[in-house]
């Protein structure tokens, strides 16, 4: 059913979409997905033949997920990074361009923001580009091209997918490894294909196929957060703390990911029946999730700080020179748009929500990493849905955590029956 809802989606795309990436996307991924639909009917015809057969086992549904990645998200993404080096100005949404120049001025002034001054002297229609509404550690991926010149390869959004599947790979990884202690966390037996089905809904969903061959900034940060909360399921706090830290470098999505991990931190360190009080795992996360996003923030404060408030703080509040663009019609847009002072309303009504999140934070604490992935799903759901601004691009953030809770769960170790048994068993 993903795919063939996708393989429609992507048709629909090229045909109605009016930003011309999205439709050079939809072009080809409609094709991926179509092959991808068939595969799988080929799949199902074959396990009702072969059960056991690996080609509509787990193996076979994971190759599956890669190449039909390759063909609706990098595939695309390729040829129209091709195609801009050769010319054409519509196979980019702006936030690449972005990206690419704030990675020149990284190079060229040791901060990647133009003062509100600067922006003020472009033309009208170009003072949008010249926000970098991302942390300064967004600016690396734009680096290539400042460096190389304009070649497919130095494409920021070719970097973008590097990162994304660097992170993806490293999460898998993790997660296929057993466990170094199950206590505390209660013990279940991981479901065949959890992990299959959590990489596919962070890869070849249309919300993030299409982000990575068009935009993509966005998934180099999810991906991150996910290898963050693979690394807190394996027990590895300190790499946790790195890997939400580079992301929340990248981009203010990642710290309420970070918020709850150093609580989920704090309260693993804490005595636990049958094991010792572990007073170091928070500290350790906490330098570094809280040390690299500080660190990025540095030179960019030293080199020109009011460019630094102007860009990441001013322009997202809506107090820029320009609006930000992104007015996809959920509650918090509407509310903002119809009614009277309906952006104070609209924000009271986040702040509200933030605060009820921070109160449950505290009063139940995520004990293990699965219940940290709900809690980071279901709270950047509700904060999307009531932010004056948002774009549809943004829930790819809660559509993945929540599907990698299942993935995320410790699996038990001891001898099961049945087909609990051989789930455990296709799983591993």
């Amino acid at each position: 059913m993903l795919y063939a809802l996708s393989t429609a989606f992507a048709a629909v795309t090229a045909a109605t979409s009016t930003l011309l990436p999205h439709r050079a996307w939809g072009s080809v991924a409609a094709v991926g997905y179509l092959v991808a639909t068939v595969a799988v009917l080929g799949q199902l015809l074959v396990r009702r033949r072969r059960p056991d057969s690996p080609l509509a086992g787990v193996t076979g549904r994971a190759v599956l997920v890669a190449l039909t990645w390759a063909g609706t998200a990098l595939l695309p993404l390729v040829w129209q990074a091709v195609e801009r080096a050769g010319g054409r100005l519509d196979r980019a949404q702006e936030e690449v361009v972005v990206v690419e120049h704030a990675g020149a001025r990284l190079l060229e002034h040791g901060t990647p923001y133009l003062g509100r001054d600067a922006i003020a002297a472009l033309p009208v229609d170009e003072r949008l580009l010249g926000y970098t509404p991302y942390q300064p550690g967004m600016a690396i991926f734009g680096l290539p091209r400042a460096v190389a010149g304009d070649a497919w390869w130095t494409d920021a959004r070719v970097w973008f997918a590097v990162g994304t599947a660097a992170a993806l790979v490293g999460a898998v990884l993790l997660l296929r490894r057993p466990p170094r202690s199950t206590a505390p966390e209660p013990s279940v037996a991981l479901p065949a294909g959890a992990l299959v089905r959590a990489v596919q809904l962070a890869t070849v969903l249309p919300v993030c196929a299409l982000t990575l061959a068009t935009g993509g900034d966005d998934l180099p940060v999810l991906a991150l957060c996910l290898l963050a909360l693979a690394c807190a399921a394996r027990d590895r706090y300190l790499g946790a703390g790195l890997a939400v830290g580079l992301a929340a470098a990248l981009k203010l999505f990642a710290w309420p990911v970070m918020l709850v991990l150093l609580v989920h931190a704090v309260v693993r360190s804490r005595p636990q029946p049958g094991r010792p009080a572990r007073w170091s795992v928070g500290p350790q996360f906490a330098v570094a999730a809280l040390g690299l996003p500080v660190l990025a923030l540095v030179p960019a404060q030293l080199v020109d700080s009011a460019a630094l408030v102007e860009n990441v703080l001013r322009f997202p509040l809506g107090d820029g020179l320009v609006t930000s663009p992104a007015q996809s019609p959920f509650p918090g847009y509407l509310i903002a748009q119809a009614l009277p002072g309906g952006r104070g309303i609209a924000t009271a009504l986040l702040v509200g929500a933030g605060l009820l999140i921070a109160v449950v934070l505290v009063r139940r604490p995520p004990r293990t990493a699965a219940s940290v992935a709900l809690f980071c799903g279901y709270g950047l759901l509700t904060a999307i849905l009531l932010m004056p601004a948002t774009r549809f691009g943004y829930l790819l953030y809660p559509v993945a955590f929540l599907a990698w809770a299942p993935a995320l769960r410790t699996p038990d170790p001891r001898p099961t029956s049945g087909t609990a048994a051989t789930a455990l068993a296709t799983a591993s």
